[in-house]
């Protein structure tokens, strides 16, 4: 979604969210730099039998595909697993959150579109 933040600084606010729900911060997973990656993230949900769940920076840094993104978080679902977004304080955990989060991603990817002050 264009927003970019510095790899340590996503590590900060990711372990400060861990602790602050106190979760045990395992360990820190970076996505490829190429647009569109999600292989990194495809490869933890394959893998959530070994984790209580996953911690993200950011809602918005899931995949811009809806059906790949409802995808991804249904899989973390159907392991009865949580999926957390440290920055906007979200968490996935039921099916119905699935609709709040595809609510947001049309409401951040028409803001634009939004005057910025009202006359």
């Amino acid at each position: 979604m264009g927003e970019r933040a510095p790899q340590h600084v996503q590590n900060i606010v990711i372990r400060d969210y861990c602790q602050r729900n106190g979760f045990k911060y395992s360990l820190s997973a970076a996505e490829y730099a190429m647009e569109g990656s999600c292989h990194i993230l495809e490869q933890l949900v394959s893998q959530l039998d070994q984790y209580d769940g996953i911690v993200a920076y950011s809602l918005f840094q899931l995949p811009e595909e809806k059906n790949i993104r409802l995808g991804i978080l249904g899989r973390v679902l159907d392991s009865q697993k949580t999926m957390h977004f440290a920055v906007e304080g979200i968490v996935v955990s039921t099916f119905a959150d699935l609709e709040n989060v595809n609510m947001l991603w049309q409401i951040k990817k028409f803001e634009h579109m939004c005057p910025k002050e009202l006359v």
